[in-house]
């Protein structure tokens, strides 16, 4: 199967590493044994676990992290794959995208919309939150930008056969989508609603029950797994690609929050339905949580929630449960179920929340978050579990062969961490494991402490068999690229660019012309780099955030004298192959910040039962990060260049220094200017 896929393709071979792969997948279904695989960039990793998946008996669920592989495997891999196929199978595979409920047009809102309250349309606060949609739309006319993508919409219902949101083109605000879009909370199921028979949502679900392949995402296969497996189709064979993604996917899932905007939404949809008492109980709470909001500083309650807060949830929760008795039941001769089921949805969560936090939970952290920059005013009170690992090892792998592939999937040249975050506990002492020779069985075992981890190959905890299997990467990364640590530059001390790490980087930027891709761990440090480079040279710096990314990343491509400077998410999300870049400069190892609340929490966590959270939770976190900003830099057979890392601990710091360069792929490295001058002057003169 895999041969006819790439065959198709004039010149087209299968490459070693993803031979190796299919054969493996192969044998884990074959064995009904767990796999996590490491195939790094160039290994056509997709090809190669869909031409097993077409094998398998019953459908085959695959995962992605991001809309680009989504799109690229819907669009592009499973169209090859199914022409190759159908000879061999004598039948033409099928496949279909499974999308949250959300991203579907839901007719019923949409013809309630001009009976419903406008206020939503003015919410700045995000959207989202445990206040859903909701707010009229129709009363703001035609002649308005935000009416004329209302009428748009409605045109658009007449003649869309999907109704999904990505269909849609030019597509709206998503102010605009939520007013005529229902979370799954709100929705009261098709055999209730007077549109269950044209639902889009539902027609979507029975595509999926019908095809051989289901492709879905992260967040939507969390909500399945913590809903009890009711979405996706049953299946016996899940793939999770981008699988360094999932534990961060599902532990925003399981987080909740609460908003003062939340809660005055929900008290005005739920007020035609509420005894006037009732209604004023939930607005007076939803005043005394702003109140302790406003008290509380921005941060982790690492002593349970103050009394204001406290106060605030009791409030709330004593209110929304009074007001859940007072609607009652959804029937199927109320007046307007819809919007009766949107109140109680909505009201239940609120609910769910506020006795949450109110509990107190050893396996939940608290925290107050009040953003800066656009979001700034926002503020919300967040709870979020402490580990999602054993909701993984209970709910991901049952009844199914799950396999888990990303490029980043060792740390420090081992598969243990990630193992564990997946909730593929290793058990047992660990004995010396030869990385060169993978296909040796071993025994892994560490304490959650540990940084550095085994190389297993298949470890039995609690009747999970699982393997591990690195297949490398077609690329010479000893020949393709350079990794270079100033490790003559001292330790960063301060926020944002320090004065000689911005000399450092503006030595490597002039030598090469341009072609940078600058991976900074805060946007001050960002814009101090791009003021930098432009007071000094004459070279178009792009900042990320000036213009839509998707351009930007477009002019760094067309344009040779130029940089493209960004943070967190230009650390994953820029794919530019050829000669465009071919310097990646990161500024400082991208270990999690102190107020980051879950990190922080994690570590704290494993410093109290005598390990180091430092080495358990931050180093890990900053090697995948690391990894992944490095791995921008070599995207084809053709590329070349240089990582510089603007930090000395890569090369000084002790123990972790290494693990990390060994989380990264296997450039030639130095750590002397002179040397890599020399490349940067050679590739600029190319």
């Amino acid at each position: 199967m895999l041969a006819a896929a790439v065959g198709a393709v004039p010149g087209g071979a299968a490459r070693p590493g993803q031979q190796e792969m299919t054969a493996a997948i192969a044998d884990a279904v074959r064995s009904r044994t767990h796999l996590l695989v490491q195939a790094g960039t160039g290994t056509g990793k997709s090809l190669a676990y869909l031409a097993p998946a077409l094998t398998v008996d019953g459908p085959v669920v695959v995962s992605t992290a991001t809309l680009a592989l989504q799109s690229q495997l819907v669009e592009h891999d499973l169209p090859r794959i199914a022409d190759a196929a159908e000879p061999i199978l004598r039948r033409r595979p099928t496949f279909a995208v499974l999308k949250g409920r959300h991203h579907y047009l839901c007719l019923a809102r949409l013809e309630a919309s001009d009976e419903e309250e406008p206020a939503d349309l003015f919410d700045t606060s995000g959207g989202g939150g445990n206040g859903g949609g909701g707010g009229g739309i129709q009363w703001l006319g035609a002649a308005g930008r935000l009416g004329k993508q209302v009428q748009r919409l409605r045109d658009w219902a007449m003649e869309t056969e999907t109704g999904d949101r990505d269909e849609l083109d030019p597509g709206v605000d998503d102010t605009v989508w939520r007013q005529v879009s229902m979370p799954a909370r709100e929705c009261v199921g098709a055999s209730r609603c007077p549109y269950g028979d044209e639902c889009f949502a539902e027609a979507s679900r029975a595509r999926a029950r019908e095809a051989d392949v289901v492709v879905t995402n992260h967040s939507l296969l969390a909500v399945d797994m913590l809903a009890g497996r009711q979405i996706v189709p049953p299946h016996k064979l899940l793939i999770v690609d981008e699988a360094h993604e999932l534990v961060d996917r599902v532990s925003s899932a399981a987080q909740a929050e609460l908003t003062p905007d939340a809660v005055d939404r929900a008290a005005r949809r739920a007020r035609p339905l509420l005894p006037p008492d009732t209604a004023e109980a939930l607005t007076e709470a939803g005043d005394a949580l702003a109140v302790g909001l406003a008290e509380t500083p921005a941060g982790r309650l690492t002593t349970g929630l103050p009394q204001p807060l406290q106060e605030a949830c009791t409030l709330l929760e004593a209110a929304t449960r009074a007001a859940l008795d007072k609607i009652g039941d959804v029937k199927a001769d109320d007046p307007d179920p819809v919007r009766k089921q949107q109140s109680k949805a909505v009201l239940d969560e609120l609910s769910t929340t506020a006795q949450r936090l109110l509990d107190e939970a050893e396996h939940d952290v608290a925290w107050v978050e009040k953003p800066e920059g656009p979001a700034a005013g926002r503020r919300a009170l967040v709870v979020a579990p402490l580990s999602v690992a054993g909701t993984l090892a209970t709910h991901l792998y049952a009844e199914r062969t799950v396999v888990a592939t990303s490029a980043t999937l060792t740390l420090g040249g081992r598969f243990d961490t990630v193992a564990r975050s997946l909730g593929l506990e290793t058990v047992g002492p660990a004995p010396a494991a030869d990385p060169a020779r993978p296909g040796i069985p071993g025994r892994a075992g560490a304490a959650a402490s540990e940084a550095k981890a085994t190389l297993p190959v298949q470890v039995t905890a609690e009747d999970l068999s699982w393997r591990s299997l690195d297949v490398g990467s077609p690329f010479d990364y000893p020949k393709q690229g350079i990794l270079y640590v100033a490790a003559h530059l001292p330790r960063p001390t301060v926020s944002g660019l320090p004065a000689q790490a911005g000399e450092e980087l503006l030595s490597l930027i002039g030598t090469l012309g341009g072609r940078t891709l600058g991976l900074f761990s805060s946007r001050r440090a960002a814009q101090q780099a791009a003021e930098l480079v432009r007071a000094r040279t004459g070279l178009t710096v792009l900042v990320q955030g000036e213009q839509a990314l998707p351009l930007l990343v477009r002019q760094f491509r067309q344009d040779r004298a130029s940089c493209l400077f960004g943070v967190m998410s230009l650390w994953q999300g820029v794919d530019v192959p050829g000669d465009a870049c071919q310097l990646v400069v990161i500024d400082r190892l991208p270990f999690p910040r102190p107020d980051e609340p879950l990190a922080a929490a994690r570590a704290a966590a494993v410093d109290a039962t005598g390990g180091s959270g430092f080495a358990a939770v931050s180093v890990p976190i900053a090697a995948v990060r690391l990894a992944q900003g490095a791995g921008r830099l070599i995207r084809a057979n053709g590329d070349r260049g240089v990582v510089a890392v603007l930090d000395s601990r890569l090369e000084t710091a002790r123990g972790y220094g290494a693990f990390l360069r060994r989380s990264l792929p296997p450039f030639w490295y130095t750590t002397r200017p002179e040397v890599v001058q020399g490349a940067l002057r050679r590739l600029a003169a190319s």
